[in-house]
């Protein structure tokens, strides 16, 4: 007889079946004294499961003028923070915005919002 796995907890499983990640950690690779000049290190590929924009969300981030795009799912298990970018498999870069911790659901997952970034690295407008 088949049985279902037992989570702890009886927590949901969560799946990441919408696309692939990229996330870049920044830093400033000019030398002191000049102008800043991002450099981007990938961190990890990660697979997400897609999440609605909640109106209070999306609201809220305008009134601190952020354009929020998306908000994605991830596993937990690398230090993602608000001063990284994120690239997804079409090729569209976002700036991490806000990352929240997940309750309820197995694997442990991470929710990450994600805004429009307005700058290529040359400094033209997109």
């Amino acid at each position: 007889m088949w049985k279902a796995p037992n989570r702890p907890n009886h927590e949901i499983s969560q799946d990441y079946n919408d696309g692939i990640v990229t996330v870049y950690s920044v830093s400033d690779a000019a030398q002191p004294g000049y102008k800043p000049e991002k450099k981007l290190e990938v961190k990890a590929k990660l697979r997400y499961a897609e999440r609605r924009v909640g109106i209070q969300r999306y609201y809220e981030a305008r009134q601190n003028q952020v354009q929020v795009e998306r908000v994605i799912r991830v596993q937990r298990g690398i230090a993602i923070t608000n001063q990284d970018e994120a690239e997804t498999e079409d090729g569209k870069r976002y700036a991490v915005e806000q990352v929240q911790t997940v309750d309820g659901v197995w694997p442990p997952s991470l929710d990450i919002t994600l805004a429009a970034i307005r700058q290529r690295r040359g400094g033209t407008e997109e």
